[in-house]
């Protein structure tokens, strides 16, 4: 295991009714800007119980963020964050809503053009207003970390930046929210949280056991909870634990002190960019080729996931490495998120598109051995077809 530093300043309010803890949160006297999206929050009964728990504070509101937030609505909120001289952000939704209030925190108090915190990474953050997040859709783990994800809808570019001065002071984990949310939405939430733990397990050994084991069992309990959430919608404890799960995904624990690849991740993005495909959808997509194209450079790793995680220990390696892959797709697909680019009414010519967005915007050395170019990326994407 690599030197590392593990920091996470932000607090956690997990379990039913914590909502009604909001008021002590915010700093008494703050002026307040609750940030949403389409607007489901006011029929699930969410945005009542928050505009309750902040009676005392002076509450303006924001709506309309899109999934893959746009940064051109994002600009919006943030010239009404400095007209109105907002002192706290509440964003209230899943992550794209909580992506887009990290984005208009810094960008409300960076003098420059504010494209320039996604073009160069988060590194010209120098700080930003405080806020906090009402999680309804468990998936991305915003929630718990300090990065984002925006689209600039007007040039389909779609760029992160990661910066420690956008964690969330405190997130509210209610799971009861979960309960109403669409078939599709949860099973795009456990493909996205299931991918997460992959791009920092599966790279190659680290000398790092209890990291490891800590992305197995979370991969379990995705493997295990994940249909369930499905088959039961009502089952609160099932919600719960898938909500934890995606939290611990993606809140830097697994990831410190090993090797991560993210790669599917940064082909994914151009599909959502290019296609409007949802970011889930283009992980299942995306992975099971790269876990196909890489298998050699990941060969160890993709053992000890064939038998930890999905049981596979007869047969030679490469016959338990195939099964892997196919176990993989599977489970996307029981999820019911497609992992063929047919599905969603793509062809090949989708994979010239994406391969020369890669490379437009420098994307050409990704993985933990900066070694997936356009020809691996072209070889992943063939195999979903």
């Amino acid at each position: 295991m690599q030197n590392f530093e593990f920091h996470n300043p932000t607090r956690i309010l997990f379990g039913q009714g914590q909502i009604a803890a909001l008021a002590k949160q915010v700093p008494a006297g703050a002026k307040v800007l609750m940030l949403y999206g389409g607007g489901s929050i006011k029929s699930n009964g969410v945005y009542d119980e928050v505009k309750a728990a902040l009676s005392g504070h002076t509450v303006l509101e924001f709506g309309g963020i899109e999934p893959n937030p746009h940064y051109e609505t994002l600009m919006q909120a943030v010239e009404l964050v400095r007209r109105e001289q907002v002192g706290f952000l509440l964003a209230v939704g899943g992550g794209s809503v909580i992506d887009g209030t990290k984005f208009i925190a810094a960008a409300a108090l960076y003098q420059g053009e504010a494209w320039d915190i996604l073009s160069k990474g988060g590194k010209v953050i120098q700080s930003a207003l405080p806020f906090g997040s009402v999680l309804t859709l468990p998936a991305t783990g915003s929630e718990m970390n300090s990065a984002s994800v925006i689209t600039r809808h007007a040039t389909q570019e779609k760029r992160g930046f990661m910066s420690r001065h956008v964690y969330p002071v405190f997130s509210v984990l209610d799971p009861a929210k979960t309960l109403t949310l669409p078939a599709r939405q949860v099973g795009n939430g456990v493909v996205d949280a299931f991918v997460h733990v992959m791009e920092q397990y599966l790279t190659y050994p680290a000398q790092a056991p209890v990291q490891d084991r800590y992305a197995e069992g979370l991969l379990l309990t995705l493997i295990e909870e994940g249909p369930q959430a499905l088959s039961r919608p009502d089952d609160l404890a099932v919600r719960a634990n898938v909500m934890w799960s995606a939290t611990m995904a993606l809140n830097g624990l697994i990831g410190v002190g090993v090797p991560q690849d993210w790669s599917t991740h940064m082909i994914g993005h151009e599909l959502t960019a290019l296609y409007g495909l949802d970011h889930a959808q283009t992980l299942a997509v995306v992975l099971p080729g790269i876990m196909q194209v890489k298998r050699d450079a990941k060969r160890a790793k993709l053992l000890q996931y064939a038998e930890r995680v999905w049981g596979l220990r007869d047969g030679n390696e490469d016959s338990r490495i195939d099964a892997a892959i196919a176990a993989t797709r599977n489970f996307f697909e029981q999820m019911a998120v497609p992992t063929r680019l047919s599905a969603y009414g793509l062809d090949a010519s989708a994979i010239d598109a994406v391969v020369n967005a890669l490379e437009a915007a420098g994307s050409v050395h990704l993985g933990e051995h900066h070694d997936i170019d356009g020809n691996a990326t072209r070889a992943a994407l063939t195999l979903s077809l």
